[in-house]
């Protein structure tokens, strides 16, 4: 009997396995025609890698200069992380407050809409003169860019409850905490998990643009020595590895994702195609 299971179990995670690459496939496939048409086109056209690398040149390029591509990328990942972990513990909280009271809905949501409405490349500079060329206007770009979508997302899921679940949730549950954990909050995870999703490419964003303005390292930092350099090559394994960290970053929430709300029908539909 328990080789008959481990067989079953066995035999469970290889058709994961497999569904998972069936479902890669058109993906991977579209990528790849991208790259070779690029290789191609720079070799057939001979076009000189200062103004367009190859592929195969930027990979090079992104071996060769590792080293300090890797110091620099910790840099970034770390202003990545507090901003975007600051996003998501003040967002949600703020939100569960203007969804609760209407004080605050009338209070708090045009603040947080002019916020939004401030080009952060403006306020970038006022950063730096405030804070210096440390660690906080990055995180503090990160956070502004990457708060907004997260914040209006959680909103609309904590509203979105069905007027016929609500009033028959308020009769049985007998707290308001229990209401909000077992109701009201899973009902608005999709949102949020769609917000949290749109931040952290946002987050991305911010770093880079903060490292921009004002800072001795980081990726930001790297790209603009590249670029004074004229070294193309450098460029594009940076951006290489800019977009390998935002796929990873993405492809973690939707990991989550999956595993806290497989009920949703968005997960359900995912599975069947």
């Amino acid at each position: 009997m328990e080789k008959r299971f481990t067989e079953n179990e066995k035999a469970v995670k290889w058709l994961k396995i497999m569904g998972i690459l069936k479902e890669s496939i058109p993906g991977i496939c579209s990528v790849g025609g991208v790259i070779v048409i690029w290789e191609l086109s720079v070799r057939l056209f001979e076009i000189p890698s200062y103004i367009l690398p190859s592929p195969s040149d930027s990979i090079k390029a992104l071996i060769q200069y590792w080293d300090y591509i890797k110091i620099n990328l910790f840099t970034t990942l770390y202003e990545i992380g507090i901003g975007f972990g600051a996003t998501v513990v003040i967002s949600i909280p703020i939100a569960t407050m203007i969804s609760y009271s209407r004080i605050f809905e009338k209070t708090l949501y045009p603040f947080m809409v002019f916020l939004q409405l401030i080009p952060k490349v403006a306020i970038g500079p006022l950063f730096v003169v405030w804070f210096g060329f440390g660690m906080m206007p990055k995180i503090l770009m990160v956070f502004l860019l990457s708060f907004f979508p997260l914040l209006m997302d959680t909103v609309a899921g904590l509203k979105s409850l069905n007027g016929r679940l609500y009033y028959m949730a308020r009769t049985m549950s007998d707290s308001e905490w229990k209401f909000y954990w077992k109701i009201k909050l899973p009902n608005a995870l999709p949102s949020i998990f769609s917000g949290l999703k749109t931040s952290i490419s946002m987050a991305t964003v911010g770093a880079v643009v903060a490292e921009f303005l004002g800072s001795d390292s980081g990726l930001g930092y790297l790209l603009l020595r590249a670029n004074g350099d004229i070294n193309t090559r450098l460029l594009f394994a940076i951006l290489i590895v800019l977009c390998l960290m935002g796929m990873i970053f993405f492809g973690i929430v939707e990991i989550i994702e999956k595993r806290v709300i497989p009920w949703h029908v968005s997960q359900r539909i995912t599975e069947k195609t």
